[in-house]
């Protein structure tokens, strides 16, 4: 498999188009080329491309921050001598200043195929900032490690935010080279777009189901995203940021694992179990102890759950983590119905919602955790629809 930055760096008739042009990136510590040179320093290389600009997402350019909400500033490159502009900073959005550097913007980000990951607004954010400017956008494309499956609630009107950029379910299985393409059609953007397409993207070969197992290292896009499990089951297990329970973070196994000082998780998965074997399918729970370092419930130890999609009982069809942990929330809620389960903190800078309801853009999720009466069937007859037609309107973007 050859991602487009390789592609990019080895084909001097694919960089044609941008000499004479101010190029820009906006990248983050996974922008590595195969041979892992981060691909500021690829681009900077070639010779044939003035490189002006950079832009960091989330957490920086290179990897500086390890938590949600933690701004970073803008700095000059030491090595290039460039200014790096933070679009997690004073503003999430490019600024007129920082647009004024570059004529053509290259996007070189490792997505998570999931709704709530931040670097897919950061891209619809500057293809808007493009299409008002006249500026070009390239992405240059990677795999969705969570592959083509869909899964979720789709986003409702009015809850759009920087965790939700737009209608679309948890899981999206689109690359973001074909998510933005999507941006550019949904939002009727006025921009110059294209992909630099990937080679050999196969989404639905095992074991890696569009991961090149074997074939490419792993580097974290964000601090707490260690490893091809965690891409798996991070559609379900980002929920628990809205939650009282620890999602590992503190941990080596962070948002693989959930869990808190005062629940039994052995009677958790038993009544998950009772509840919808069906959601449980494609993995393995095992009932876990932790002790995170920092974060929620720090230097506690914790009874949790690990989800396992790492084994030969993967099943990447069958696998369902946003069901898998609305059903833990479920089962929670079940055992223990005065449980304070939900966290009530300004969610990415959202004001007066639970962070529960930003992360899957509404209220519904929330809702059938905490109805006594409503079952999976319930949850199932509001998501269904909503993935059937996402699975529908995607088609016209798939590129592999």
């Amino acid at each position: 498999m050859k991602f487009g930055i390789d592609r990019l760096i080895s084909d001097a008739t694919l960089r044609a188009p941008l000499a004479g042009k101010r190029v820009a990136l906006l990248a983050h510590p996974a922008s590595v080329t195969a041979d892992l040179t981060h691909s500021l320093d690829a681009l900077a290389a070639c010779g044939d491309m003035r490189i002006s600009a950079a832009f960091g997402p989330q957490h920086g350019m290179r990897g500086d921050k390890q938590d949600n909400m933690i701004e970073s500033a803008d700095y000059t490159d030491p090595a290039h001598g460039i200014p790096v502009f933070s679009l997690y900073g004073e503003s999430r959005r490019p600024t007129g200043q920082a647009l004024s550097t570059f004529d053509v913007v290259l996007i070189d980000l490792q997505d998570l195929g999931c709704r709530i990951y931040t670097f897919i607004t950061t891209l619809l954010y500057m293809l808007e900032a493009a299409a008002r400017e006249g500026k070009q956008v390239w992405v240059l494309d990677r795999p969705n490690p969570a592959g083509r499956p869909i899964e979720g609630l789709t986003l409702r009107p009015g809850w759009e935010s920087f965790v939700g950029a737009g209608p679309m379910p948890m899981r999206h299985g689109l690359t973001l080279g074909e998510l933005g393409q999507w941006f550019v059609r949904h939002f009727k953007l006025d921009v110059d777009y294209r992909v630099i397409a990937m080679e050999g993207y196969a989404p639905d070969a095992a074991p890696g189901f569009g991961w090149p197992l074997g074939e490419r290292a792993w580097v974290n896009p964000s601090p707490n995203a260690p490893n091809l499990w965690m891409a798996r089951a991070y559609a379900g297990t980002v929920m628990l940021e809205g939650a009282t329970l620890s999602e590992g973070r503190g941990t080596t196994r962070p948002l693989e694992v959930f869990g808190a000082p005062d629940i039994d998780a052995a009677k958790v998965i038993v009544e998950m179990r009772a509840l919808a074997p069906r959601w449980l399918q494609g993995c393995r729970l095992r009932e876990c102890w932790f002790e995170p370092t920092f974060h929620k419930h720090a230097k506690q130890l914790c009874n949790g759950v690990q989800i396992h999609v790492e084994d030969p009982s993967y099943d990447h069809l069958a696998f369902k983590p946003w069901r898998l942990q609305a059903l833990a929330f479920k089962a929670i809620r079940r055992l223990y119905p005065d449980y304070q389960l939900w966290r009530d903190f300004p969610y990415e800078y959202e004001l007066g919602k639970l962070a529960i309801d930003v992360i899957n853009g509404s209220p519904l999720l929330r809702e059938w955790v905490d109805d006594p009466a409503a079952i999976p069937g319930d949850l199932d007859a509001l998501a269904l629809p909503d993935e059937a037609a996402w699975d529908r309107e995607r088609r016209a973007h798939l590129l592999y």
